[in-house]
């Protein structure tokens, strides 16, 4: 263009990025708000100001550099490649000197010195340089080319000052020789970080980047990772420790087994426990996977025993796609981690050991994030019913807590994993199965039961049994949903000791005892309970009644071979202690939940008694004893008064 229409674009070019640098404050230095910065557009137009203020100030500290005819030779060359190029960017901005093209690093590389030319191939610009490769890798930097063009902005503002004191140029900077009017400044921030985290050259120190001609010690990580990969036992040291730390928290587990070797690892116990397995055992959804191979092997034997207690074991696998970014993310962290071990021997300078304590905690947080993304799978085992075949189902674990938390919260919200079992479901398993033996079934035997049977529930511990035992014995309605207990049986005269029901139990898993069929209970109890005398026998009537008649006398004409009905229980007594500080309200619960159902049948004669025994150390004052007596008086306690000892 040329004429009135060359300085209408021009003007319309100027005031863009004028208010790009309005809207954008805080992306840019503070010049670039001022006014006059729009004049400086113009007046440096088609290039950005930003290019002239690098080479009029650190370029023009080269002994080399001439002021004048090195900008002159550097702009030809530059305007004469994005000419051939085509290029139809509004400004010609740091970020668009082509650098890769011969005649433009030649001008850039010949007053430095000569070790330059691979820094720019390797890290700055050119066709197998690592700002192409993340514009490659990360689709929203390369519709942009945004980090080979902040590369680009870096290198200008930073190569002539290298060997300064006050070396580098800052964020902001960078942005503002990058961006233009419709992009983003975001994503050059993103460009940015991702090429300071991967650059051989690039050093960082706050908000100030610089290329440099000795390698940073991020070069030494990358080497130190890389010869991790041949060294797999110290990745897998460090993941297990990573994993067992994570574990601690167990959940609703009893224990927790972290990367077992083999099932003569894992003992064959009655409680529920989670197996984590190794990353050499890793989950995905091909049939016979490592995982699902592994998890079996443990569940079915200890060593070269078979498992008796297979419905005690859950199994937390990785996720054989993430387990690779995993990997990378410990082999970072133990190479910093190395690093910072040998800084005196390393000689390095104390930006270089910030830069490694930075990167470390960087990717030590990497390894703490990753860790429950990849180890996502559960895995269990579940039968239907004794014919039918075992099943692994794989569960996928979310949320945001640990590892054994996240597994305990999916087995319950699925039910494969019992916190609380219902006496009448207790006893629905006895019928259905059947778990009797007999007439009986030995408490030590039910928890063998449980624990060895993949169609019985899963319980979270021996105590959840013993509870539902326990809540059996003691109901009410025991004869018909409940079952009895007994201290052992009898052999020689054919009864059960210690036979016991509708009373309050206590239980343990090895408890010796055993529970009764509710039906052989009662006969036993019904035979062994004294008879009352029949009203009007023993020949009263000169004989003609008959013997062994009905309880009551009724009915003359009975056999006596009918099994009397069970008698109903008549009689109730309990006593608790109450919180002296909220008589109130466990008062108010008892009379609600135990209280009130009595006092509900018919007939029923209800005594509430309320018992206070009071010790005072340091004695009652006249005050208090007044005030306790006169209302205890007028409340008609029955009361001994107050003891002086």
């Amino acid at each position: 263009l040329s004429g009135p229409d060359a300085f209408k674009q021009r003007d319309v070019t100027a005031q863009a990025f004028a208010e790009l640098y309005q809207n954008q404050r805080a992306e840019f230095p503070a010049e670039c708000r001022n006014a006059d910065y729009e004049r400086r557009i113009q007046a440096a137009y088609p290039i950005h100001p930003e290019i002239f203020d690098q080479l009029y100030g650190g370029w023009s500290t080269l002994a080399k550099f001439q002021r004048t005819r090195g900008v002159l030779r550097l702009m030809a060359a530059v305007i004469h490649s994005l000419w051939e190029r085509g290029d139809r960017a509004p400004l010609i901005l740091p970020s668009t000197i082509p650098i890769e093209d011969p005649r433009v690093q030649s001008e850039l590389t010949r007053y430095l010195s000569d070790n330059w030319a691979p820094i720019i191939e390797k890290d700055v610009d050119g066709p197998n340089s690592l700002p192409l490769k993340i514009d490659a890798e990360q689709p929203n930097l390369g519709k942009l080319s945004a980090t080979r063009r902040v590369a680009r902005a870096i290198y200008l503002g930073s190569a002539p000052t290298a060997a300064a004191a006050h070396r580098g140029i800052e964020d902001l900077r960078v942005k503002l020789g990058c961006v233009m009017p419709g992009e983003s400044p975001a994503v050059f921030g993103d460009a940015l970080r991702r090429l300071a985290g991967a650059a051989t050259y690039l050093y960082q120190d706050g908000p100030r980047f610089w290329y440099a001609t000795q390698p940073t010690v991020t070069k030494l990580a990358e080497d130190r990772a890389e010869q991790l990969s041949r060294a797999p036992d110290k990745v897998a040291d460090e993941l297990e420790k990573r994993l067992r730390n994570n574990l601690r928290n167990t959940g609703s587990f009893n224990r927790i087994h972290p990367v077992p070797h083999s099932g003569a690892d894992v003992p064959d116990d009655l409680e529920t426990r989670l197996v984590a397995l190794s990353p050499d055992h890793a989950y995905s959804k091909e049939a016979g996977n490592a995982a699902e191979c592994a998890a079996k092997a443990i569940q079915e034997s200890r060593g070269n025993t078979p498992r008796l207690f297979r419905n005690t074991l859950v199994f937390l696998a990785a996720d054989k796609a993430r387990l690779q970014d995993l990997d990378e993310a410990v082999r970072k962290f133990l190479a910093w981690d190395s690093i910072l071990a040998e800084k005196d021997t390393l000689d390095l300078t104390p930006f270089q050991v910030k830069q490694a304590e930075n990167q470390k905690q960087a990717a030590d947080s990497a390894v703490d994030a990753r860790l429950p993304e990849t180890y996502q799978w559960l895995l269990v085992p579940v039968q239907a019913n004794p014919q039918a075949p075992v099943n692994w189902e794989a569960l996928r674990l979310t949320g945001t807590d640990a590892l054994a938390v996240r597994a305990s919260k999916k087995l319950r919200n699925d039910e494969l994993l019992v916190m609380s079992l219902g006496a009448t479901i207790l006893r629905k398993y006895l019928d259905e199965i059947p778990l009797w033996r007999g007439d009986q079934a030995p408490v030590r035997q039910l928890a063998e039961d449980f624990a060895k049977y993949l169609y019985l529930p899963r319980l979270a511990g021996l105590e959840v049994l013993t509870q539902a035992m326990c809540g059996g014995v003691e109901m009410l309605t025991w004869q018909t949903d409940g079952f009895a207990y007994a201290e052992g049986y009898d052999e020689a005269h054919q009864r059960y000791r210690g036979l016991r029901a509708g009373r309050t139990l206590t239980l343990a898993p090895d408890d010796p005892g055993l529970l009764v069929k509710p039906e052989v209970a009662w006969r036993q109890m019904e035979a062994e309970t004294p008879k009352m005398p029949v009203p009007g026998g023993s020949g009263a009537t000169g004989g003609t009644g008959t013997s062994g008649g009905a309880p009551g006398g009724e009915g003359g004409g009975s056999t006596g071979s009918q099994t009397p009905k069970p008698a109903l229980p008549r009689r109730f007594h309990g006593s608790v202690k109450l919180d002296p500080t909220r008589v109130g309200r466990d008062a108010g619960r008892i009379a609600d939940e135990v209280i009130a159902h009595l006092a509900g049948q018919i007939g029923a004669d209800v005594t509430v008694t309320l018992e206070i025994e009071a010790t005072l150390p340091e004695g009652a004052s006249e005050q208090i004893t007044r005030i306790v007596t006169e209302n205890s008086r007028s409340l008609k306690f029955t009361t001994h008064g107050f003891e002086r000892e």
